[in-house]
């Protein structure tokens, strides 16, 4: 029997049980979820730096992208909230488009 230990989307529980398998999980307390989230995160970007393709690269950023989510609402936040930070800070400093890859910088 395997052990999971970890955080996983709404309806898996409900995936597992049409497969005709039993299941135990409990409901996270808000600052567990929080750290599960962020563990989450880690687990999902490391997924996206192996995947070997454009389409599995896609999935596992949707699957960041589903962990920002919930991240944002965990910080009191919608994500048009952080879409909004992030524009801001993109007319400030700029985004990643061009490329630019800093190698030192000089005190004259």
């Amino acid at each position: 029997m395997p052990i999971y230990n970890k955080l996983v989307r709404d309806r898996i529980p409900a995936i597992i049980e049409q497969a005709g398998k039993t299941f135990t999980t409990r409901i996270l307390g808000d600052e567990e979820y929080r750290k599960e989230l962020q563990k989450k995160a880690f687990e999902e970007l490391e997924e996206y730096v192996q995947a070997e393709t454009d389409e599995a690269a896609l999935e596992e950023l949707a699957d960041v992208l589903e962990i920002i989510h919930a991240l944002a609402k965990c910080h009191g936040a919608s994500i048009e909230q952080v879409e909004q930070i992030r524009a801001e800070k993109a007319v400030k400093r700029g985004g990643f488009q061009e490329k630019i890859f800093l190698i030192e910088v000089h005190d004259e």
